[in-house]
């Protein structure tokens, strides 16, 4: 005679003994089946809340970071952000200037027109002419201005100088470094509570190009003043701070954002409806870190005094710096829409199977009209159709590998993946259903 089996943790089981059970018995122990499946499923949905919401919460630090890091880590990523501004015409205008500025201060004016006076008194000029020979400054510094900024002007503009800027930045890519850790020296330091920019081979260039120009007395420019405030701020130690424990994570804050997004949605009771809120929820939060950066935007531009940098090269400089940071954060939020269409698309919704229902039609009539023609995939096709579960969650697993693998992915790289997987799966699909249509269509014996 069998033993009765001992009850486990999540099984109370009927009492011990060979009678039958009472209606009153069985009433009893469904409830504890019961009672013990409510209590199971509350802690299932418990962690998985805990999972989620950690992994919203970390979704927008990971797109910063895997950024902070890419910076840091990657030279030519670097060379490749700031190569814009070395031919943006705000920046170029605000550098012109700075530069233009500096050379005219360092021209005394004032004293030629001095020495002009006494030459003149010396050659018996009327003293009309030597009292008034003052009123030459303006006039004089006007066009050194004029002169000085054309030829800076030529030297800012030219793919000579945006070539330098690019050389000079991947040899400083300790920039970077220096900017989000205070530490190395750079074109790009953190000095005090400012973010500054050296222009000290910019100046040395320009000295040259001048004195070259015929104005010998540029060489003796002092060097003096050769950067430009990008950022003032007084919290710029706490963002040091927070930099550096965002390059630390860099690597490792995206994947744990994913794996923590992964075991919510294996530990979930519905699988497909958790996945559709973790795609939802980092959309979400994509969408804050977006609306983040204007307002960290504004707040870097208000941050800028005009007379350090004009608005517009201070908007143009900001812009520069976020763009592929900002393109990840649409990445994240295209892939996030993508992920939620294709958990609602294997829902039970009556959009859903109308969707399925119309592409299995489509595939299915492209199939049968190949076997008709003649082009019959065989044993191929059928095991095609007998695995096409198996087949799509691979083709759609190897397009999520190819995202993860992929060197920066932008949202046109995201649109180039899905429609290669579709195109596959539909392929797959037509190959199946040529097989089916065969076999249907081959008479006996065949």
């Amino acid at each position: 005679m069998n033993q009765p089996r001992a009850p486990g943790p999540q099984d109370p089981g009927p009492p011990t003994g060979d009678h039958p059970l009472t209606p009153g018995e069985r009433d009893d122990y469904a409830r504890l089946r019961q009672r013990e499946a409510l209590h199971h499923r509350r802690l299932r949905y418990a962690a998985t809340s805990v999972l989620l919401v950690l992994a919203f919460v970390l979704s927008p630090l990971a797109v910063v970071a895997a950024w902070a890091n890419s910076q840091v880590s990657d030279t030519d990523r670097y060379v490749q952000t700031v190569a814009p501004l070395a031919k943006e015409p705000s920046v170029q205008n605000a550098v012109t200037d700075r530069l233009t500025t500096h050379v005219v201060d360092n021209v005394d004016v004032n004293g030629i027109t001095d020495a002009l006076g006494k030459a003149l008194a010396k050659a018996d000029a009327p003293p009309a002419i030597v009292d008034k020979s003052h009123l030459l400054a303006g006039p004089l510094k006007n066009a050194l201005t004029t002169a000085v900024h054309n030829v800076v002007d030529k030297v800012i503009t030219s793919d000579q100088f945006a070539q330098l800027w690019n050389e000079a930045n991947r040899r400083a890519h300790a920039a970077v470094v220096k900017t989000l850790t205070g530490e190395g020296n750079s074109a790009v330091q953190a000095k005090g509570d400012a973010v500054v920019l050296d222009l000290g081979t910019v100046v040395d260039k320009v000295k040259q190009k001048l004195v070259d120009e015929g104005y010998e007395k540029a060489s003796n420019i002092p060097d003096t003043d050769k950067t430009i405030t990008l950022l003032r701020t007084d919290k710029l130690d706490d963002a040091q701070d927070a930099m550096r424990l965002l390059d630390v994570v860099g690597t490792w804050l995206p994947v744990t954002t994913i794996v923590l997004a992964a075991l919510a949605v294996w530990a979930a009771p519905a699988h497909r409806v958790t996945l559709m809120v973790a795609a939802i929820g980092i959309g979400v939060m994509m969408l804050l870190l977006l609306v983040g950066l204007v307002v960290a935007r504004r707040v870097y531009l208000d941050s800028v005094p005009p007379t350090a940098l004009p608005p517009d090269a201070a908007a143009s400089v900001y812009d520069t710096f976020v763009r592929f940071m900002r393109n990840s954060t649409r990445t994240v939020l295209v892939t996030a829409v993508i992920t939620a269409l294709a958990g609602y698309l294997y829902g039970p919704g009556r959009g859903a199977r109308f969707i399925r229902s119309a592409s299995a039609r489509a595939t299915g009539a492209t199939g049968r009209a190949m076997a008709r023609s003649g082009l019959r995939t065989g044993a191929t096709g059928h095991w095609l159709e007998t695995h096409r579960p198996w087949t799509t969650g691979i083709v759609i697993a190897a397009a999520a590998l190819t995202l993860l693998l992929w060197n920066y992915p932008t949202a046109a790289v995201v649109a180039l993946v899905l429609g290669i997987t579709v195109l596959v799966l539909a392929v797959l699909a037509i190959l199946g259903a040529a097989s089916t249509a065969a076999d249907k269509s081959s008479p006996p014996g065949v």
